[in-house]
């Protein structure tokens, strides 16, 4: 009978380390803006998400910005908007093979219009927001009216 020995433990030492990623750039004025934008949506805040800055719903990615070579805004968005708006605006939006099986699209901040960003905004809350929280701002966005 052979007996076992019990690994060794390092004090205070973990064997996984810890991988921190970081933007290369501050986020400029253009992701300052979709911030802005998606903050007076209900339940959004800024968050990180693989060390990146993100915006979530009730703790539920909406976006994030990425830091990978093509870089862009990560934007939540079905398949089916997806998909016209890769279609409509190819220089705005675009896909890396990373996200073709996600409900995501990205984004080109440089080149979309700005008109167009409320928009596509909304749309990623209504896809990250909870049934309740999204029928609560359409019963007080119709109360408005």
């Amino acid at each position: 009978m052979t007996k076992r020995k019990k690994p060794l433990k390092r004090a205070g030492r973990s064997k996984l380390r810890k991988v921190v990623l970081q933007t290369r750039v501050t986020p400029g004025g253009a992701y300052k803006r979709v911030c802005e934008l998606a903050l007076r949506l209900p339940g959004v805040e800024e968050s990180t998400s693989y060390g990146t800055p993100s915006l979530k719903v009730k703790g539920k990615i909406m976006s994030r910005l990425r830091t990978e070579a093509e870089g862009a805004l990560a934007l939540r968005c079905d398949f089916l908007d997806r998909q016209i708006l890769l279609q409509a605006d190819p220089d705005a939006f675009f896909l890396t093979d990373h996200y073709l099986n996600y409900p995501m699209i990205l984004v080109r901040l440089d080149k979309v219009r700005r008109s167009a960003l409320p928009d596509l905004l909304e749309r990623a809350w209504r896809l990250a927001a909870p049934a309740k929280l999204v029928a609560e701002f359409d019963a007080n966005t119709a109360a408005r009216k």
